[in-house]
Order: structure tokens, then sequence, then C-alpha cells
């Protein structure tokens, strides 16, 4: 459901029968997951339903705000609401195997903050400030706790002024974002001007090697940070399971954002629903996203070794420089996602049409 308004969510068969339907007072963020619960049995599932606010404190496309945990009969567990004047989540959550629940937040920086860490102009932003992005972990229990947080401000690099904070030469830290890359916000869209930079859309959560992956809608890349990180790490560029702190473990997508590689490396844009492919499914430990610029899904098998270490060539971009597999053509202008099923299949989400679509590897529709 759009706008602040009700929605209902289907668990559904393969042969289009509800198995269980949950309805909410409020209209969706995102999608919703099925996390297990204490006990096994469908009984015992949870749903966790990111929605949307009605008075969000800062308003875009795939705004939210909270989300809830329900029980398989619709009873709330426990939730959490994330909007305030620093903070507004919107989009994607991301359950953890803890029971713990990752948010997407926009971070508002005020004009004076965003040209003091070197960005050079807001691009006439009639709000005069600057969305940042932010992910905060809550714990799973009544007081929803933040446990672990992540503030891309804390990560960024600059080359326009040698006066402003985070100055150093772009090309020579891909783990670092430029804060000039991109536009700030605009003036149309839901509920008027905006100042969002990233529109950050989705986040996945890889156990095996405790890393998360997040897609930037607005500057075509995708992104994978450390969570075994303290938050105190994840504020600088050291500690953690990988040494980096909260810095970029790997990127991929639009290495131009980092100075690096040339247009033609430039291979996804305004993309949604990157995750991993599940262990023991055909293509494991691969990436899967909707690109949708380029009206289709697409597989990448990323440069990682056996012990979740991204490997880069000096001043070189960020491979791989093609992809694995694609699906067919398929056009949608907004949101969008791409799953890979067990037997091998990938399940596609078209907005457009309000398709979901199973499609083989050779690309037919079963």
């Amino acid at each position: 459901g759009g706008g602040g308004g009700s929605a209902t969510t289907y668990l559904k068969d393969n042969n289009l029968n509800n198995i269980q339907t949950w309805s909410h007072s409020n209209g969706a963020a995102s999608m919703p997951y099925l996390i297990p619960g204490d006990e096994p049995g469908w009984e015992n599932t949870l749903l966790v339903y990111p929605y949307r606010v009605n008075s969000p404190s800062m308003e875009s496309g795939g705004v939210g705000g909270a989300f809830e945990v329900l029980t398989w009969d619709g009873n709330l567990v426990w939730g959490y609401e994330l909007s305030n004047t620093d903070y507004q989540h919107h989009h994607d959550v991301e359950p953890l195997p803890s029971g713990n629940v990752l948010m997407i937040l926009w971070e508002k920086k005020t004009a004076t903050e965003a040209y003091a860490a070197g960005r050079t102009s807001l691009n006439g932003n009639p709000l005069n400030q600057m969305w940042s992005s932010a992910i905060f972990e809550i714990e799973h229990n009544g007081d929803g706790e933040v446990v672990w947080e992540w503030h891309l401000w804390d990560h960024l690099i600059q080359d326009a002024d040698s006066g402003d904070d985070n100055y150093g030469v772009v090309a020579d830290h891909p783990e670092l974002f430029d804060i000039n890359n991109g536009n700030v916000g605009g003036g149309g869209g839901p509920g008027g001007a905006n100042a969002d930079w990233m529109h950050l859309n989705a986040i996945s959560y890889n156990a095996e090697y405790d890393q998360i992956v997040i897609s930037s809608h607005h500057q075509d890349e995708i992104f994978v940070i450390d969570h075994s990180t303290t938050t105190e790490e994840a504020a600088g560029h050291s500690g953690g399971n990988y040494g980096r702190g909260g810095d970029f473990l790997y990127r991929w997508g639009n290495p131009q954002n980092y100075d690096r590689g040339n247009n033609s490396y430039h291979l996804i844009g305004s993309q949604h629903s990157i995750n991993w492919i599940p262990d023991g499914y055909p293509g494991e430990g691969n990436f899967i996203l909707f690109n949708n610029e380029g009206n289709e899904a697409v597989e990448f098998s990323p440069p990682m070794d056996e012990d979740g270490f991204y490997t880069i060539e000096d001043g070189q971009p960020y491979g791989p420089d093609d992809i694995i597999w694609d699906s067919p053509y398929y056009s949608t202008a907004m949101q969008g996602g791409a799953f890979r099923l067990p037997n091998g299949n990938t399940l596609i989400t078209d907005c457009d049409s309000a398709d979901i679509e199973e499609v083989t590897e050779s690309g037919s529709v079963v």
C-alpha cells in the first residue's frame, strides 16, 4: 500500500493460494520478511514488516520509520520506530540470525556540516540540508536498544578543498566515498523537497562473513561493510574481522565514483534488491540484484577469497568487469527485485506490471 494507508502481507504457495495473510494499519516501506521463531513450525514463524509512519521527519521515496514483528496469527511481539530530528528510517530492514534488526536511515546534515565536510555545492537544495546514510542495529527485546551503528559520514573523502575535512586523493581511497558525488535531493517527488543523497534501498546480511551489503540507487553502486566491528571501530578505519573498521570492504557498479575505470565499467544504474545468493543454492556466494537502467536481473561474482577478503589491483576498479548471468528484459522504472531460488531459478519482481515471475537460467518463465 502507498502513502500511510493500510496494507496486507500475503504468504502464497506456488499455486498462488494464500497460506497466510497479515493486515497492517500502515503502508509498507519495503518488503516484509518471515523469520523463524523460537520453536520450529509455521505456527511459530514471525513476520518482520517495515512500514511508513504517519508523520515522518524526512520524506522522500521509500520513506518508512518503523517496523513491527508479528506472530503467525498477527499479534504484535515487538516493534521499533526511528523517526526523529536526526534520523528517519526508509526502505529496507534486515533481520539478523540473533533476532536483531538492521535499519537503513537518512541522517540529516545541515548545509554548514556538509560544507565543513568538503561538499562544494548543495545543488540549490531548497531545504539547505544534506541527508547522509546510516545503519542502526536494533536489539530484539521490548526496549529496542541500538546495539551497533554505522555512519557513512565517518567514511568520506574529497579532493576539492584542502582546507576542509576529508581532503585526499579520491582515486587512492576506494574504501571511502567522495562527498561531492551526485546531487543532494530535489524539489519533487512524494512529500515535496528532499535532501536524499544516497537513496539506499536495500540491505542484506551474510552470516558466514559477518558482512552487510547496501545498494545506493542514486549513486549506481553497491557497498559491503564489516558488521563484526564495534560501533567505535565502525566509526573509524581499523578493527573488525577485516581490519578496515567501517570503511568499504568492497564496492561495485560505478567506479567513476572513486575516479577509477571509465564509463564501460559503469554496469548498473538505479538498481534495487542487492542480496547474496545463499549457500547451497546455484550461484552460492555470488551477488544478485535488479538493475533498473539495464532492465534486467544480474548476477555477479565478487573478487573474494575464502576468508571474506576482497581483492583490488592498484589503480584499477574493483572487479568483476562482467556479469555471470542476466535475466530476460524486464522494464520497471522503480523498485523491482531479484532472488535466487534453491532450484537455480530466479524470482523477479516487476513493479510496473505488478508481476512476480520465476525464470530459469535460460530465461524462460515457469
